[in-house]
């Protein structure tokens, strides 16, 4: 299918009134290279209020996005119906009247659940050997008549008589802190604003401990709050005078010890409070090394450290007296292996236990303090497995979740004193679901310096490998993330109709360690899209797609891939998905008065002060790497205007120039006027965003009218 070929909803719908998007060149000069920027006047000068009140959007700029709205809907306006349909295939394979499993803590067990037609958790509690059940706090009843609501954290205090509940009403990440007495239902004192949501209960549950941001958004400051006091007078802990370092604080799993965690891409330190002691000035546990990370938790006498010092790039895990805990002092106790990644670790009063990655496939290992160790084994060939840390300190339990493309998760209890395992929970599907009629295949590509680059497949059994099937190729590849090879009941609406699902464990994630993440970034992020562009090539190798069947899908920096990959090889594509996408990269890491900019250079590099870094993002950022002329897949961009982590702007100004600067498409935007960087937090309003993602490629791929293959 040739690009020409695609565009079968234009057909009635070629009077809709192209937005023509102002031109004002603005020259920037970097380091003596000079570039024009036609669309900087979409940016709103006064975008710190806009993140909070996004009523106060300048009024030009919100005429164009209306614009922009009215000609996503006029266009696609014949895929409404296919829209309502993709949503009741995915409402239909979800449980509405859901629970957790109860997680065990002191006298109670704790849980959330949904009801029939709810979009928000409802978070309950229930003596722990059963009985009645206690709602704490109702997201459906909380949320009332506010267009966007999200629950940051619920976090019942040590005693259990207090909750703390922190909400965003505007979509921009700013979280309002309530204080509930669950003795009488009631709220305490008035709101605690402008906080990142985190809040950690010192030990007598009459204080608690937040972190404040500041008018860049940007976790600033550390504070402590005695319940009832005017939040204004609360006690500043901790400020981070480095704008390119954020916070965040937590609590060991022993309860013993509040953990103040500062840290950039590849530098951390962590300083430390008895949370019996919540007057106390912190300690710092180990002063910050440039290009050092380490991560604490804490057993009796001992803490407990995941670090990369002294080269061990997959991380390794030492222990420190609680006493003196400083660097001269770590003793090794699981070592250094490269290649495996020490991803993350917990320490329980009886069992160490750690998740690791080796050549993109997960395990979990559990191991007491005498060096006794096994882990806990699986088969298939790709899948997702991760613990839960559960809420008490001395247990023999261990709560996990498996998963795999084709088969719905899996919550199981293990016995880490006998390895017996005791399935808690199977996700249901209530349309139905037969694991039978797909298959997972993991293949290699070979990028171009020789690399392997793991590539995971879900498809029907019987679609045929003639390069025949449209294919929707998902990656992201930054940060060192991991996108697990797990289950999504969405994607079956299109694997369900003979689309294949692929996706690319690209260099700039994590899925072959650290290495893989290091071969990915700064000077070496083009390998990303190289990667990227390697495994679609594979696909089309081997008969699972072919030219322009191929549709590919990213989110945020993931967005950033699919741009920079369109970049390089329009003719591959036939269209691009492109979710609050990362495209206007030179630009937004330039500006340091940007929420995430200076904690982000160690990852893409300093363009202001270093032309390096300049000329490394200047290669692929996508909106200073369009075509002029170049006949482009149509793409669908997404975004949020309360967005502080890709601004709306930038997919914004995104679309306008290629437009203007390219030929074929067409080029959609749809904004979301009312939320941020997640989009709608309610659960089925998600499914209608996921739908209109899905219905533009169904319609690219010709399948509009295509049918579901039957599960019964």
């Amino acid at each position: 299918m040739q690009i020409s070929q695609v565009r079968i909803y234009m057909s009635s719908h070629q009077s809709a009134e192209v937005p023509e998007a102002k031109k004002v060149d603005t020259e920037i000069i970097q380091h003596g290279q000079k570039r024009l920027d036609p669309y900087s006047w979409m940016k709103d000068e006064n975008w710190q209020q806009v993140l909070r009140e996004p009523d106060h959007l300048r009024e030009d700029i919100r005429q164009h996005l209306e614009r922009e709205a009215k000609y996503y809907e006029a266009l696609t306006a014949g895929l409404e119906p296919l829209r309502q349909t993709l949503v009741r295939e995915m409402r239909g394979r979800i449980q509405e009247e859901d629970s957790t499993v109860p997680v065990p803590d002191g006298p109670y067990a704790y849980y959330s659940r949904f009801r029939e037609g709810g979009n928000y958790r409802v978070f309950c509690r229930m003596p722990r050997d059963g009985g009645e059940e206690t709602i704490l706090y109702d997201g459906d009843d909380e949320a009332g008549d506010s267009e966007f609501f999200s629950v940051g954290s619920v976090v019942t205090s040590p005693d259990h008589n207090f909750l703390i509940c922190s909400t965003d009403r505007v979509g921009s990440e700013y979280y309002n802190i309530q204080v509930r007495d669950l003795t009488t239902g009631s709220d305490i004192g008035t709101p605690i604003k402008n906080t990142s949501g985190e809040a950690v209960w010192a030990s007598d549950s009459k204080s608690f401990f937040y972190i404040e941001r500041d008018a860049s958004q940007r976790p600033k400051r550390v504070r402590h709050h005695v319940i009832g006091d005017n939040p204004d007078a609360d006690r500043i802990v901790y400020e981070e005078a480095d704008d390119g370092m954020f916070l965040s604080i937590g609590k060991t799993t022993s309860g013993k010890f509040i953990i103040i965690h500062i840290g950039d891409q590849v530098t951390t330190e962590s300083w430390f409070i008895p949370a019996n002691e919540p007057f106390s000035d912190p300690v710092i546990f180990a002063p910050r090394i440039i290009q050092q990370e380490y991560y604490v938790d804490h057993v009796e006498d001992w803490f407990f450290i995941r670090t990369n010092q002294g080269g061990a790039i997959d991380f390794k895990i030492v222990r420190a007296s609680v006493v003196n805990p400083s660097r001269e002092n770590w003793q090794t106790v699981i070592p250094h292996r490269e290649g495996t990644l020490i991803s993350e670790f917990t320490t329980f009063k009886e069992y160490l236990v750690r998740a690791e990655r080796k050549d993109a496939r997960p395990c979990i290992v559990v191991s007491d303090y005498e060096g006794n160790e096994s882990e806990i084994d699986f088969e298939e060939a790709a899948y997702s497995v991760w613990y839960e840390d559960g809420r008490e300190y001395e247990t023999d339990i261990l709560r996990f979740h498996y998963e795999s493309m084709s088969r719905s998760t899996e919550i199981i209890d293990y016995n880490m004193r006998t390895g017996r395992r005791e399935l808690r929970k199977q996700r249901s599907i209530p349309s139905g679901h037969n694991p039978e009629l797909y298959i997972v295949e993991r293949l290699d590509a070979i990028a171009s310096d020789g690399a392997k680059v793991p590539v995971v497949v879900l498809r029907l059994k019987d679609t045929a490998l003639d390069g025949s099937a449209p294919l929707l190729l998902y990656g992201y590849g930054s940060y060192g993330a991991y996108i697990d090879d797990g289950f999504s009941s969405n994607i079956l609406s299109l694997v369900d109709r003979g689309v294949v699902y692929a996706l690319a464990h690209i260099r700039g994630g994590s899925a072959k360690g650290q290495r893989w993440y290091l071969d990915g970034k700064l000077g070496k992020k083009m390998n990303s899209f190289t990667d990227f562009i390697a495994a679609a090539e594979l696909l089309i190798d081997n008969g699972y797609t072919s030219k322009g069947r191929i549709v590919s899908y990213g989110g945020s920096a993931g967005g950033l891939l699919v741009g920079a990959s369109v970049n390089l090889r329009p003719d591959l594509f036939g269209g691009v998905l492109a979710a609050v996408p990362f495209v206007d990269v030179l630009n937004t890491i330039s500006d340091d008065t940007l929420p995430l900019t200076p904690p982000e250079w160690p990852e893409w590099g300093d363009p202001i002060h270093d032309i390096e870094g300049y000329n490394w993002i200047s290669q692929y950022s996508p909106y200073d790497n369009i075509k002029a002329g170049e006949v482009y897949p149509p793409i669908l961009a997404t975004g949020g205007l309360t967005d502080y982590r890709v601004t709306y702007w930038e997919m914004a100004k995104w679309i306008a120039r290629m437009r203007d600067e390219t030929t074929g498409g067409p080029f959609l935007l749809r904004m979301n006027m009312k939320a941020g960087h997640g989009g709608s937090a309610a659960r089925f309003e998600q499914l209608e965003e996921r739908a209109h993602l899905f219905a533009f490629a169904l319609d690219l791929w010709g399948l509009r009218d295509k049918q579901p293959v039957k599960h019964h």
